[in-house]
C-alpha cells in the first residue's frame, strides 16, 4: 500500500509539473546557406540540436508559376517566415521593403493579440526586420510592440567599421548571438527571433568556398551558445522549448553567389528543429511558410478564424488531418484535391469570391458541403463568375486554403 501510494504521489506531482510547464520558442535565421552546403559542413550543435530526425530539407519561393510564387530575396523569406504566408499576400518582394500588408499577422502580432502575457524579443544584425517586416511601432501594424529589442548595430559606424570585408557583420553576429545567449539564460522570453547575416555575406563575396564553409561552421558556433542556454533553462526550469533553426534561401548551383530565382539550388533549403513530435508535413519537403503556424501551435496560440483562414503554411507538428490542397476549374466544375493524413472525420469545404482580408475587411465565405477526409477530394459546379476564387478546408486537425487564380 505504501508503494502504491507513493506511485500515486509520484503521479500526480508529475501531472501537476506538467500541466504548468512552459512552453516557449526561438527561431534562428542563418541567412543564405544552401542545404548542400549544410550538410557538408562539420556543425556539431545544429546536429545535437536535430538529435535523429530534427533535419530536413525544405524550400522557399512559393509554387513556382502560381500565384504564390515569390523571390527567393532575403526579406520576402523572412517576411514569409514571421507570418506564414508567401508574398501575394504579404506584398514584400525585395529588401527595400515598401509596402508591406500588415494585415496577415506575424508569430509576434498573433501572440500579443491572443496572449499578451507571452513575453517577446529579436536579437538581429538588421534592424529592418523590427521596424519594416514586423512593423514595430506602425499603426496598421496593430501598433505591435516587442517586450524587447536587441539590434540596430550595423548603423553603428563607429563601433563596427564598415570595411570591405564585411567582417563587421561577423563581429554584429557574435555581439547579436552572445547577448540573445544571455538574455534567454536570463529571461526567457516566450518567444524570440535570432537573425545572423554573415554566412550571405560570404556567399555573395566568396560562392561555394572554404570561405563560406568557415562562416557556416562559425554560425554554427553562434547557434551553440544560444543552445546551451536553453538547455540550462530546462534544466533549472519548468520550460518546454522549442528551438527552430532555418535559412531564407539557398544560392545559384554553378558558383553560388547569387539569389533571387526560382532554380532548385536557389530554392532549397532546410529546417532543425529540436522537436519529436514532428509530423508527415516536416519529412515531405516543408516550406518556410510552415515554421510560422507550428511555433504558434508549440505556444498554443490560436489564431482568430479570420486570421487562421489565410495562413498558407501547415504545422509540422502535432497531428494533421489534411495537406497539399489543390484546386483548379475543369469547364463550370470546381475541382479540389488534398492529401489525407488522418482519415477520420469530415473535411468543411468552404469558397469565397472575394478578398476583402487583404484590405482587412472580412470575406464571405460559403459552405458547400462536408466530405469524408478520406475521400481526397471534392467538386461543385461554379455559381459565380470571378478572376480569383478562394477556398478554405477545415478538417478536424488542421486548415488549409488555396486560391484559384485566372
Amino acid at each position: 500500500m505504501k508503494i502504491l501510494r507513493f506511485l500515486f504521489l509520484s503521479t500526480a506531482i508529475f501531472a501537476v509539473n506538467n500541466a504548468f510547464c512552459q512552453n516557449k520558442a526561438i527561431v534562428i535565421l542563418l541567412d543564405g546557406v544552401p542545404a548542400e552546403v549544410l550538410e557538408n559542413t562539420d556543425t556539431p550543435f545544429l546536429d545535437e540540436i536535430a538529435g535523429k530526425q530534427g533535419y530536413t530539407r525544405a524550400y522557399v519561393g512559393g509554387k513556382t508559376g502560381t500565384y504564390t510564387e515569390t523571390p527567393t530575396i532575403s526579406a520576402p523569406g523572412y517576411m514569409n517566415m514571421i507570418t506564414g504566408v508567401w508574398g501575394y499576400k504579404h506584398n514584400v518582394w525585395g529588401n527595400s521593403v515598401k509596402n508591406p500588408n500588415y494585415n496577415y499577422w506575424n508569430f509576434f502580432r498573433a501572440a500579443a493579440e491572443v496572449k499578451p502575457e507571452l513575453k517577446t524579443a529579436i536579437f538581429s544584425t538588421w534592424e529592418d526586420n523590427r521596424t519594416k517586416l514586423i512593423g514595430e511601432g506602425k499603426a496598421n501594424s496593430g501598433i505591435l510592440k516587442l517586450d524587447y529589442s536587441f539590434d540596430g548595430f550595423e548603423r553603428d559606424t563607429i563601433r563596427f567599421p564598415h570595411k570591405p570585408d564585411r567582417k563587421y557583420i561577423f563581429e554584429i553576429d557574435e555581439l547579436v548571438s552572445k547577448h540573445a545567449a544571455n538574455y534567454i539564460e536570463q529571461e526567457a522570453p516566450d518567444l524570440s527571433w535570432v537573425y545572423l547575416e554573415f554566412t550571405d555575406d560570404m556567399g555573395h563575396k566568396f560562392g561555394h568556398s572554404p570561405e563560406m564553409t568557415k562562416a557556416v561552421k562559425d554560425a554554427d558556433q553562434q547557434v551553440g551558445r544560444i543552445w546551451q542556454s536553453i538547455q540550462k533553462r530546462q534544466k533549472n526550469s519548468n520550460e518546454n522549448w522549442m528551438i527552430v533553426v532555418t535559412t531564407d534561401h539557398g544560392r545559384t548551383s554553378d558558383n553560388g553567389k547569387h539569389h533571387g530565382g526560382q532554380s532548385a539550388g536557389e530554392r532549397t533549403t532546410w529546417i532543425v528543429t529540436n522537436r519529436d513530435d514532428l509530423n508527415q508535413q516536416f519529412n515531405d519537403d516543408p516550406a518556410i511558410v510552415d515554421i510560422m503556424p507550428s511555433v504558434l501551435r508549440h505556444l498554443e496560440v490560436e489564431l482568430p478564424k479570420e486570421q487562421k483562414s489565410e495562413v498558407d503554411g501547415i504545422p509540422f507538428i502535432g497531428k494533421l488531418s489534411i495537406k497539399n490542397a489543390q484546386a483548379k476549374i475543369d469547364g463550370n466544375t470546381l475541382a479540389i484535391d488534398w492529401e489525407p493524413i488522418d482519415a477520420k472525420g469530415k473535411v468543411e469545404v468552404y469558397v469565397s469570391y472575394t478578398d476583402n482580408y487583404s484590405s482587412g475587411q472580412p470575406d464571405n465565405y460559403k459552405l458547400l458541403d462536408k466530405v469524408a477526409v478520406k475521400k481526397g477530394g471534392y467538386k461543385s459546379e461554379l455559381n459565380a463568375s470571378s478572376d480569383k476564387i478562394k477556398i478554405l478546408l477545415k478538417a478536424p486537425h488542421n486548415w488549409c486554403n488555396v486560391w484559384v487564380v485566372k
